[in-house]
């Protein structure tokens, strides 16, 4: 069935925890709510309930994510099957309450899996995907969310019938309960040089384990809900002159603009990448393989460096020995719109760099007023 959200649910999109709060007071979810005083402890006891075996979900955003920071490597550290919404927020400083990735990015290489959803229906359908994923492998999931842009949007969406919730995300029986009473042990103790980095490397298999799992456990949702998902999404990227490679929210936006500009007689693909960590490297050689040229618009600022997104592409394309020039974009930094007339620029900066055979060896920042004004 479908249900367009209402006025008078807008005040809480966004709030996920208060939904959860409200689900819990109406009887519609038998389950704890518990407030804590700061991030670091809404987190800390989301881990202790996860060691007892209890199927969890927390919220966060931007700073707030910071603030979990050393307890986030806690939870994947003890490989625990946490869900928690990110909605994605500028990290401070100068202070903001606006979208990019920098609070997710700066979490990237802590264990999590991150799934960045493109719209409201993505956001609802990974957050059960992660359940699913994250408790086969035992690792807790962002599903990341821009804000405004999506968790602030009145949006129609397909509600999964409870029937067919329970059907793909049963009970969670998680067999080796960690702590009981009845059997106490420690947890998360200080360790050896000896055993750390095997911890870690299985750790990392785990993690690359999604790859494989993924379509698996998609096609399952699939057939139960009838939309389909992937680690990643393209449109026209066989031969293409130029594909734009995004994140998150921008990503309907790029293929709107690479849709029309191709209908126009120009090359244009598009790509989504679902699935930041673990990152679908052969996935995306296999889409770009064909293509002339790549921009990735990074929303996120990798002071000094290239933007995360741009590295794996880089990365991706290097590791399969591929010469195709890719080009890093840093925009929509801080709740910048990425609009249309932004991607378009993008592009046409791409298709005049790629004809000079120009190299450039740093991102360039197109959110920068003197850049389109």
């Amino acid at each position: 069935m479908t249900k367009k959200v209402d006025a008078t649910d807008r005040k809480i999109l966004g709030l996920l925890m208060e939904k959860v709060a409200n689900f819990i007071n109406e009887g519609r979810l038998d389950a704890k709510y518990i407030a804590v005083e700061s991030e670091h402890s809404a987190l800390t006891a989301v881990v202790g309930a996860a060691l007892v075996g209890t199927r969890v979900f927390t919220a966060t955003a931007g700073a707030g994510l910071a603030l979990m920071h050393e307890i986030v490597g806690v939870a994947s550290g003890n490989r625990l099957p946490i869900v928690m919404g990110v909605a994605n927020r500028a990290l401070p400083s100068p202070w903001s309450l606006q979208t990019d990735h920098s609070d997710s990015m700066a979490e990237k290489d802590m264990g999590w899996i991150q799934l960045y959803a493109s719209n409201c229906q993505e956001a609802l359908d990974y957050t059960l995907l992660a359940y699913r994923i994250g408790e086969e492998v035992k690792l807790p999931v962002m599903v990341c969310i821009d804000v405004f842009f999506l968790t602030h949007t009145i949006e129609v969406v397909e509600l999964p019938e409870q029937e067919d919730v329970d059907n793909f995300l049963p009970p969670y029986e998680r067999g080796d309960v960690y702590l009981d009473p009845e059997n106490p042990m420690t947890i998360n103790q200080l360790n050896s040089a000896d055993t750390f980095t095997e911890i870690k490397y299985s750790h990392n298999q785990a993690l690359n384990r999604v790859i494989d799992l993924f379509p698996v456990v998609a096609k399952e949702f699939e057939d139960i809900f009838n939309r389909k998902y992937s680690l990643s999404k393209d449109i026209n990227c066989e031969d293409a002159d130029v594909v734009v490679v995004t994140l998150g929210s921008s990503s309907g936006t790029v293929r709107k603009v690479a849709q029309e500009m191709s209908s126009n007689g120009k090359k244009i693909g598009a790509l989504q990448i679902s699935s930041f960590r673990p990152f679908p490297k052969e996935e995306v050689i296999e889409k770009l393989k064909g293509s002339k040229s790549v921009a990735v618009i990074d929303r996120s600022w990798a002071l000094g460096t290239d933007g995360p997104l741009s590295q794996e592409i880089k990365s991706a394309l290097y590791s399969a020995g591929m010469n195709i020039p890719v080009y890093d974009y840093v925009a929509g930094l801080g709740g910048m719109d990425l609009s249309e007339k932004t991607i378009r620029n993008v592009i046409d900066k791409t298709m005049e760099l790629n004809g000079k055979n120009e190299k450039v060896l740093y991102p360039i920042w197109i959110d920068v007023k003197k850049e389109v004004e």
